[in-house]
C-alpha cells in the first residue's frame, strides 16, 4: 500500500517550510526548508522579494519531493503563512512593490492617528491598531504615495500571491483577512470603512474564503510546482498563529499555545472571538462552522521580544554563543538577585502595544554579573508573555496546561523557568513545525471521506518532554513578577 500523506506549507519571514505528514499517524516523513532574506536598508524599513520566495518555494518542493517515494499518494497540500505581509500587483499579476512585511514600521504615525480617531474600530475588527496591519500600510501609502495606490490593480499578501500563481485566483482565508485590520468576521465580509481609511476599493482586496477553502491544482504548461501531479487538491489554509495551535493539540478548554522563536506569541483556541477593553488582544478565525466543526478563532497576543533578546544578550553584553549565555545564567538563583529586565528592545506589542517604548534594567547593584543580567533578560521575556497570558484568561478561562514550541524550547533551562514562572505544567511539542503541521492536519480535516474533527485530528499531534513547576521558584517569581508587573503599570502609556 503506498504511503499517503498531505503536505503543509509553511510560508514564514525568516524561513520557507513543506513538511509531509503520515495521513494515519501523523509523524514527519518529509521536510525541507529555505532560508529568507528580509531587505532593511533604513530603520523601519522590512521587506522582501515576493518573486524570489516563490523560486525558493519552487526549489523547496523540488527537495521535497525527492524525500518523498516515487509513489506516494499526496492527498492534499495546505498553506500557512506569516500575517500582515502587503504587496501590490498590476493587472497581470505582476507585483508593483516588494511585500511589506510585520516587522515594517513605517506606517507608525498612520496607525498612530486610526488608533486616535477611530478608537472604535477595534471592536469591528478584532486586531489591535499598530503599524503591522495592511490597513496602516495602506494608509501609508495612501498618504506617501497616492499614485501608486490607484495604479494597482489589486493588495495582496505573500500567501494570497502564491494562491493566485497555483490557482489562478485571489482569495485570501478568513485568519488572514482578520489580520489586516480591514475585516470583519462576524460577518465574513469586508468592512467598508476601514477600507475607506486606506483609500481602496474592495475589489482591490481578495475574496474572503474559509480556510478550508480547496481547488484542485492545473499544472501550468510551464513552470509546474515539482512533485505535484493534476488534481491534488490544494486547501488555501490560515495564518501560522492559527495553525500553531492545531499543529501544536492545543483545542481543549484551558491550554494555551506558547511559542517564542525571535518574537514570540501566547495563544488560545476559542470559540467565540475576544474583544479585551484596552484593545491589546487579537482574534482570528481558525474555521468557520459547519456540520462537522463549530466554529473556532485563535484568539490572544504576540510579542516582539523572544529569542531575539537572548541574541541580544550574547552579542551585546557576554560576548558568549547562546549556549555559553544560558549555562551562565543558569548559574544564577531564580529571580536573578532582585535583578528585573524589561524586554522591549524592539518596542512592543502585546500588551502594551507601544512601538516606542523601550528596555531596561531595574535594581542592577554592583554585585550583579553579565550572568544575572542574562538570567533577568530570560526572565523578563516571560514576565511579559505572563502578562498577555493573564490578561487572555480573564476572557477565555485559566491556563491548565501550556503547550510549548519554537526555538527556546531547545533550551530546557529556558522552558523550565516558564513552568516556574506561569506556575503550570508546561509540554512540548515533538517538532517544533506547528504551523507547518497545521496545515497538513487541516488539510486532512478538509478532504478527510469519512468527515472527521479538528479536536480529533489534534489528538494525533506527537509530544515530547513535560516540565513541572518548582514549587520553590513559583513563589519567588510569583513575588518578582508582581514588581514586574507594578514598572510596567507605572512606566507604560499603554496600561
Amino acid at each position: 500500500m503506498p504511503l499517503s500523506v498531505y503536505i503543509g506549507v509553511d510560508l514564514g519571514t525568516t524561513n520557507l517550510k513543506a513538511l509531509a505528514i503520515d495521513a494515519r499517524s501523523s509523524a514527519i516523513v518529509a521536510h525541507a526548508a529555505r532560508p529568507v532574506a528580509t531587505l532593511s536598508p533604513k530603520p523601519d524599513v522590512a521587506e522582501q522579494d515576493a518573486d524570489q520566495l516563490w523560486t525558493l518555494f519552487l526549489d523547496m518542493m523540488a527537495e521535497l519531493a525527492r524525500e518523498l517515494p516515487a509513489e506516494v499518494a499526496i492527498g492534499g497540500v495546505s498553506f500557512s503563512t506569516a500575517m500582515h505581509s502587503l504587496l501590490a500587483v498590476d493587472e497581470a499579476g505582476k507585483p508593483l512593490t516588494n511585500a511589506l512585511i510585520w516587522s515594517d514600521n513605517r506606517a507608525a504615525t498612520d496607525a498612530a492617528t486610526i488608533k486616535q480617531e477611530h478608537p472604535d474600530l477595534y471592536q469591528i475588527v478584532g486586531v489591535p491598531i499598530h503599524p503591522m496591519l495592511p490597513l496602516c500600510k495602506l494608509a501609508w501609502f495612501k498618504r506617501t504615495n497616492p499614485r501608486l495606490l490607484k495604479r494597482a490593480s489589486r493588495w495582496v499578501s505573500v500567501k494570497d500571491y502564491f494562491w493566485w500563481k497555483l490557482t489562478g485566483r485571489y482569495e485570501i482565508d478568513y485568519a488572514m483577512a482578520g489580520a489586516t485590520g480591514m475585516f470583519n468576521s462576524t460577518k465574513t465580509a469586508w468592512h467598508l470603512p476601514a477600507l475607506a481609511l486606506a483609500g481602496i476599493r474592495p475589489d482591490q482586496l481578495s475574496t474572503p474564503v474559509d480556510t478550508t477553502q480547496t481547488v484542485p491544482y492545473v499544472p501550468p504548461a510551464t513552470g509546474a510546482v515539482p512533485g505535484l501531479r493534476a488534481g491534488v487538491p490544494l486547501v488555501i489554509g490560515a495564518s501560522d498563529g492559527c495553525l500553531a495551535n492545531i499543529g501544536a493539540g492545543a483545542l481543549e478548554p484551558g491550554i494555551t499555545t506558547i511559542t517564542i522563536g525571535t518574537s514570540g506569541a501566547v495563544r488560545r483556541t476559542s470559540p467565540r472571538p475576544v474583544r479585551d477593553g484596552q484593545a491589546r488582544l487579537f482574534s482570528y478565525m481558525m474555521h468557520h462552522g459547519n456540520r462537522q466543526q463549530p466554529t473556532l478563532y485563535a484568539v490572544g497576543g504576540p510579542t516582539n521580544n523572544g529569542a531575539n533578546v537572548l541574541q541580544w544578550v550574547s552579542e551585546k553584553i557576554m560576548h558568549l554563543p547562546v549556549d555559553g549565555v544560558l549555562k551562565q545564567a543558569a548559574t544564577v538563583p531564580a529571580g536573578a538577585d532582585g535583578l528585573l529586565f524589561l524586554p522591549y528592545l524592539h518596542g512592543e506589542r502585546a500588551p502594551l502595544w507601544d512601538a516606542s517604548v523601550r528596555g531596561s534594567f531595574q535594581g542592577l547593584d554592583y554585585v550583579h554579573t553579565s550572568a544575572h543580567m542574562a538570567r533577568a533578560a530570560l526572565e523578563g521575556v516571560l514576565f511579559n508573555l505572563r502578562r498577555i497570558e493573564l490578561l487572555l484568561a480573564r476572557h477565555a478561562g485559566p491556563t491548565h496546561v501550556i503547550h510549548a514550541n519554537g526555538g527556546f524550547a531547545q533550551s530546557p533551562f529556558w522552558v523550565q523557568l516558564m513552568a516556574d514562572i506561569f506556575a503550570v505544567p508546561v509540554r512540548l511539542n515533538a517538532s517544533n513545525e506547528s504551523s507547518g503541521i497545521g496545515a497538513a492536519l487541516l488539510a486532512h480535516f478538509a478532504l478527510a471521506n469519512p468527515p472527521t474533527s479538528l479536536a480529533e485530528l489534534a489528538q494525533t499531534v506527537q509530544f515530547g518532554q513535560m516540565f513541572t513547576p518548582n514549587p520553590d521558584a513559583v513563589k519567588i517569581y510569583r513575588q518578582h513578577y508582581n514588581q514586574f508587573a507594578a514598572l510596567i503599570e507605572g512606566s507604560s502609556s499603554g496600561q
